[in-house]
């Protein structure tokens, strides 16, 4: 598989000196949801005044070196008429974009998805590098049941993720690759190591045939838990282990780096459990890094609550967060970190969207 001019380059820029992803690619249904909860009302206008808050956070750019957006967002203009993505651009965050139009019943295999949106991807994506990604993700989900996943299950979203790739790299996109074992389900942590590692194996086989140059391109997989409803949820450094182990096991060393997904994980087991991960000895080809959604965002959201003067408020705490999860990705969080503020100079005049 050859190496693509550019793309490994912007791969590493996106998680180098501790940085990582935040993952702002909500749909707006998604995104409805968790505003209405915290009676806001969800319009066009208020999802991006939420994200321009984020995105304008004073001192961000130390922890975060990419966001992923949604289509609404690529195409919204800031407060001030900026876009929304040349206010990241313009502060040296890379953009991203969601290409995946969502999961859908995989026929023949009940209880299982599969994720859909290659038809006229190439289009899409050419017209997303214009608007000024840099980068795309695509997520694939696997049930963890009794005889769940099927080989069937597997196969289709490893393809899928795999001529998703492909195109990326065509159109000069680093794809992120985001084979999703879901944490639902009362299963055991070996269940979940024994899945994960026959879906990342499934993945890399037909990266490999779709001829996807790993140095330019990231893994965003799950870590290695026990279910939800599990009786037993293993302790940190437990998790750290079996999450390190799958990895070592099935994803190769020319893959520049691994950025986690939270889960569903509480905001500051998800930074722990990074923590853990990074401090283990062995081993490690890769850069281990986040790419967290609500465990970045779950904080913010709360102190916000829609109000235009909490901003300040709650950029403090989103600022905050990340951190805290950059520290996780150099190996050097501490729960002391929790009471802290950590609150560095700004790298911009800090500004309340309206």
């Amino acid at each position: 598989m050859p190496t693509i001019p550019g793309l490994d380059e912007t791969a590493r820029a996106i998680i180098a000196d501790g940085k990582g992803i935040l993952a702002a690619d909500e749909t707006v249904s998604t995104i409805t949801k968790r505003l209405t909860a915290r009676a806001i009302e969800s319009t066009a206008d208020s999802r991006r005044a939420y994200r321009e808050m984020l995105f304008s956070t004073p001192g961000l750019t130390a922890f975060i070196g990419g966001v992923i957006l949604q289509d609404e967002t690529i195409r919204q203009d800031s407060s001030t008429g900026i876009p929304l993505i040349e206010l990241l651009a313009g502060r040296g965050i890379i953009p991203g974009i969601k290409v995946d139009t969502g999961v859908h019943p995989l026929a023949g295999a009940p209880g299982e998805f599969v994720a859909e949106g290659l038809d006229g991807l190439r289009d899409r994506l050419e017209e997303y590098r214009e608007l000024g990604a840099r980068f795309a993700k695509w997520r694939a989900v696997f049930i963890i049941r009794d005889g769940l996943p099927t080989a069937k299950c597997i196969h289709a979203n490893a393809h899928a993720l795999a001529r998703y790739a492909a195109l990326c790299q065509e159109q000069g996109l680093v794809p992120i690759v985001e084979p999703e074992v879901l944490m639902e389900g009362a299963h055991a942590l070996e269940r979940c190591e024994d899945v994960t590692g026959r879906v990342l194996q499934a993945v890399f086989n037909e990266l490999f045939d779709a001829r996807v140059s790993l140095e330019g391109m990231l893994l965003k997989p799950n870590m290695v838990t026990a279910g939800q409803g599990s009786a037993r949820q293993a302790p940190v450094e437990e998790v750290a282990e079996a999450t390190l182990r799958v990895l070592t096991r099935h994803v190769p060393p020319a893959v520049p780096g691994v950025v986690f997904l939270s889960g569903g994980q509480d905001h500051v087991l998800a930074t722990e459990h990074l923590n853990a991960i990074n401090m283990l000895d062995g081993p490690k080809p890769w850069t281990l890094s986040f790419s967290y959604g609500r465990a970045l965002q779950d904080e913010a959201l709360e102190v916000w609550r829609g109000q235009r003067e909490r901003v300040p408020a709650a950029q403090q705490v989103f600022h905050h967060r990340a951190w805290c999860d950059s520290a996780a990705a150099l190996g050097r969080y501490s729960g002391d970190m929790e009471g802290e503020a950590g609150f560095a100079p700004p790298d911009s005049t800090p500004h309340a969207p309206h």
